[in-house]
């Protein structure tokens, strides 16, 4: 299968449900209430931007996709990567909190601090320690200076 056919495929299977599927079960929405609410369509765009750098940076940097059929062969820190260590996350929080804005949604609101508790387990007690394993002592230099959510400015990976 061709690389882009698995980054299509996973986009549509994994990010695709989390940020238009659920939402939308969750909202069933078409129109925003008020004009405040079209300032969601900012976060909404930068998080689509920021997953396609995400899925380039997997691409041509790591070797592989983002999908788990097609990991990355080398370790990312490149790109998106360089600021810090889960920008893919980062890009569906982007657009679920623009969601949240556009439709004014309080349930949605809380399906995303829920979906980021989840998230931010599933990145502590099962991505990093994998990542430790595969990639060794070089993720764990680069998890010391690359910051998990938040960009540390001024170092170097």
């Amino acid at each position: 299968m061709w690389p882009i056919t698995k980054i299509v495929l996973f986009t549509i299977i994994v990010p695709g449900v989390i940020v238009a599927v659920v939402p939308y079960m969750m909202v069933q929405i078409v129109s925003v209430r008020n004009s405040f609410s079209y300032l969601g369509i900012v976060p909404i765009i930068l998080g689509v931007g920021l997953y396609g750098w995400c899925v380039w940076s997997f691409w041509a940097f790591g070797l592989g996709t983002p999908a788990p059929i097609d990991p990355p062969k080398n370790l990312v820190v490149q790109g998106p990567y360089k600021l810090v260590r889960n920008p893919m996350y980062v890009a569906v929080f982007l657009i679920l909190c623009g969601e949240v804005a556009l439709f004014s949604s309080m349930i949605l609101l809380k399906f995303v601090l829920v979906f980021f508790i989840i998230v931010e387990l599933l990145i502590r007690y099962y991505e990093e320690p994998v990542l430790r394993r595969k990639f060794g002592e070089a993720y764990t230099s680069y998890s010391q200076s690359v910051g998990r959510w938040i960009p540390r400015w001024g170092r170097d990976v």
